[in-house]
């Protein structure tokens, strides 16, 4: 009773502070101060529309706001989002373009589960709609699913990517993005023994967690310096009773978002404050660059507390995939399994999540798998958020990566060779 107590008295504040937004932009719109023109009332105006827009998106699933693409006909085609796949904890997705023939390269995109929703990867859909099938992860917020689905920890996580790779069968090559490297290797290498022709045809894992000690950051240093009972005591709660799923354990999103935002305070606190300047002003729009960076930012889900504490516990503490000693319903995933399987791995220079050595530790772990089917990219001057979203993914990741699907390709004539120090 206690965490759920702490849940909504969590979802309280956050409701309070969403309606003093609202209050005081009522207030100050208020036709009859017309008469009075103040800034004062000017500047309370814009404070209450910037609050108020702040609070409000936190608990808001945002669209994925792709409407349609013009293709290389010249016509604006529409863009569809279909469910392939639904289960409990999350979805497989497609990206269906109306009118458009099918392209060839069948992508995967395996989302994180880490408190934002997978629309944070909006723009990489974007990038690769043009010359790719797309589907994606669509994880659901634990808040929202009922304690009667059940647990949800790294291993259903691993043979949901099992289910979905199957359904998707073995012309696709799968893109994962930073915190589901480590499984989706695993889940790769569960089908290599289970299932080998159910394999994809590539691997791409871009900044991923694969050996977290290879290089610490903030991160690991925090995954080491706080037991599993100190961890689970400050971070985990039931879902209050508001949501239907009242009860279950979770990682709330908004104590993550607390977290992120406090390690970086002034730079927040700035930002909004020249929001509400420009607001002021007349300069702000809806689309912003303000408003596009944290109608994403803050929108948060919490997270399947079984998750994130063996997420924790098996990945970052106890370093299973790192010591290929990952194990699913009790039987050892063992990554050198994967023989055919092209990998390919991605960093940035300045990634200061997953800093560079802890996602190319995968192509060590591959033992069974011809150097020429493994590939390492390191983009320099790139930090975590670019090396899948941002200018560096758009001019040389991306391009990277689309030459290592086609290399990879049934179709392929001759596969372009590809080694552990040099992209494909």
């Amino acid at each position: 009773m206690r965490y759920m107590a702490t849940y909504d008295l969590m979802e309280t504040i956050r409701n309070t502070n969403e309606w003093y937004g609202a209050t005081a932009r009522a207030m100050a719109s208020y036709p009859m101060f017309a008469l009075f023109p103040s800034p004062a009332l000017k500047w309370m105006e814009a404070w209450g529309e910037v609050t108020e827009r702040t609070f409000q998106r936190m608990v808001v699933k945002p669209d994925w706001d792709i409407q349609s693409f013009t293709c290389e006909d010249g016509k604006d085609h529409v863009v569809q989002v279909k469910s392939v796949v639904e289960k409990p904890f999350g979805d497989l997705i497609h990206f269906s373009v109306a009118g458009r023939k099918r392209r060839k390269r069948q992508v995967l995109l395996v989302a994180p589960m880490s408190g934002h929703y997978a629309t944070l990867l909006r723009s990489t859909v974007k990038s690769l709609l043009p010359d790719c099938e797309v589907y994606i992860t669509d994880w659901h917020n634990a808040r929202d699913i009922p304690v009667s689905e059940g647990k949800f920890d790294v291993e259903d996580y691993t043979l949901y990517l099992v289910d979905f790779m199957k359904e998707l069968g073995p012309d696709t090559h799968v893109i994962a993005v930073c915190q589901p490297a480590p499984l989706t290797l695993a889940a790769t290498a569960y089908l290599a023994e289970e299932d080998p022709k159910a394999q994809p045809r590539s691997l791409t894992l871009i900044g991923g967690p694969i050996d977290p000690n290879a290089a610490p950051t903030d991160v690991t240093d925090f995954g080491h310096s706080v037991t599993m009972g100190q961890l689970e005591e400050m971070m985990i709660q039931r879902v209050g009773f508001k949501y239907d799923g009242v009860g279950r354990k979770v990682y709330p999103g908004l104590l993550q978002l607390a977290s992120f935002m406090s390690m970086n305070a002034d730079t927040h606190g700035k930002a909004f404050m020249d929001q509400i300047t420009r607001v002021m002003k007349g300069e702000a729009s809806d689309h912003d660059k303000h408003n596009r960076f944290y109608d994403e930012y803050l929108a948060v889900m919490d997270m399947p507390a079984e998750f994130y504490l063996s997420t924790v516990d098996r990945i970052f503490k106890k370093g299973e995939i790192a010591a290929n000693e990952f194990t699913v319903a009790g039987r050892r995933v063992d990554i050198g399994a994967i023989t055919t399987v092209a990998v390919k791995t991605v960093e940035g220079s300045k990634d200061d999540i997953s800093a560079p050595g802890q996602c190319v530790a995968a192509l060590d772990l591959l033992t069974g798998l011809p150097d020429e089917k493994k590939a390492h990219h390191l983009e320099e001057g790139a930090g975590h958020y670019g090396i899948f979203a941002g200018k560096s993914w758009r001019n040389n990741i991306r391009p990277l990566v689309l030459d290592f699907i086609n290399a990879n390709s049934g179709d392929a004539k001759k596969p372009k060779a590809a080694n552990k120090n040099a992209a494909a």
